[in-house]
């Protein structure tokens, strides 16, 4: 899907790290939620209250898994899972653009 219908897109910018990964929060007529955003070169962590389905856009990264040993790397068209209530280490060393899912 290259793009949304019938959606509402919040317009104040999601801004992490100083301005190293940005988003905008997109409502769906369901309730469903997702951002959509910019990765900048670095490393940075997150914590999830959601499960999170990230689909890359654009670009790699590596991500590391709360628990996990391995760093994984992802590119354009592939997707990972992260579990609600977790965390998350994620780098690049370019622009990666992507896609989130908050799942209930």
């Amino acid at each position: 899907m290259n793009s949304f219908d019938n959606v509402n897109v919040v317009k104040k910018a999601n801004v992490y790290f100083e301005g190293g990964v940005t988003s905008r929060t997109i409502n769906f007529p369901g309730g469903e939620m997702k951002t959509l955003g910019i990765i900048q070169p670095g490393e940075y962590e997150f914590k999830t209250g959601k499960k999170e389905i990230m689909e890359m856009l654009a670009g790699e990264v590596e991500v590391l898994l709360a628990g996990a040993v391995n760093w994984e790397t992802y590119g354009a068209g592939d997707s990972f899972e992260v579990p609600a209530n977790s965390s998350f280490r994620i780098r690049s060393d370019g622009l990666a653009d992507y896609c989130c899912s908050f799942v209930d």
